[in-house]
């Protein structure tokens, strides 16, 4: 069954269609990408899906439940995270109480054994006691990973996650998205480091100018004629 469902959504911004007719659907266990040039529409996407941009027209439903009048809260409870591509995370806050927070708000058993596990898992032991603010863009961005997963979702939205990481940490990330998504996670993914995209994702939907230009594998992505034109040109095959 397909745990996120987005259906024929369209967003009109003042004359200007941000969005046409967007459908896709990620499944649990997987890693669905969403590529594309800057301005295509991937994080209007992401806003429509969580609640923070009303669709002109469409459907988003988690679990087959309808949710596309629902306040991002409620779509919250029924198991929706995500990642920003600006950096969200309290700053004042260390890295252990960042993560706390998600999961005492989304009222899991034994938060400090979620958090605890957590740190341990995505590697951030050294600087659990840190202010987050004080850390370096890719570890924060693995906070803010840490905090979403906190909250035991059923669907997680990334928004560029790999951004200012450098190789060593972008390598981790990825052993960390396929743990995840392992264990049951529908994973969406936005992210422009291609390759990480073309390493992880079992189906790939290319939005060119609020449409979906292409959908498939990896494979099939990276040999469409007009994805190459738009967006990919070159990139590196295995």
């Amino acid at each position: 069954m397909t745990t996120l469902e987005v259906q024929g959504v369209s967003v009109n911004f003042g004359g200007r269609m941000a969005l046409t007719d967007v459908d896709f659907g990620a499944v649990a266990g997987t890693v669905t990408g969403l590529i594309g040039p800057n301005g295509a529409g991937k994080t209007t996407l992401f806003n429509v899906i969580c609640g923070l941009q009303a669709p002109t027209a469409g459907r988003i439903a988690i679990d087959g439940v309808d949710v596309t009048r629902l306040p991002p809260f409620k779509r919250a409870r029924r198991g929706l995270a995500r990642t920003f591509q600006r950096l969200e995370l309290f700053g004042l806050l260390t890295v252990r109480e960042n993560i706390y927070l998600g999961a005492s708000v989304a009222k899991r058993p034994q938060p400090d054994a979620v958090t605890a596990g957590l740190i341990d898992q995505l590697g951030l032991s050294a600087v659990g006691d840190e202010r987050t603010d004080r850390l370096p863009t890719g570890q924060a961005r693995v906070v803010e990973l840490a905090r979403a997963l906190a909250t035991n979702p059923k669907v997680l939205l990334l928004d560029e996650p790999a951004s200012g990481q450098d190789e060593r940490e972008t390598a981790a990330f990825r052993i960390v998205l396929q743990q995840v998504a392992e264990e049951g996670v529908a994973i969406v993914l936005v992210e422009h480091d291609v390759q990480l995209v073309m390493d992880v994702c079992s189906a790939i939907h290319v939005l060119d100018l609020g449409n979906v230009l292409a959908s498939g594998s990896p494979a099939q992505v990276q040999q469409d004629p007009a994805v190459l034109a738009a967006y990919l040109g070159s990139v590196p095959h295995e």
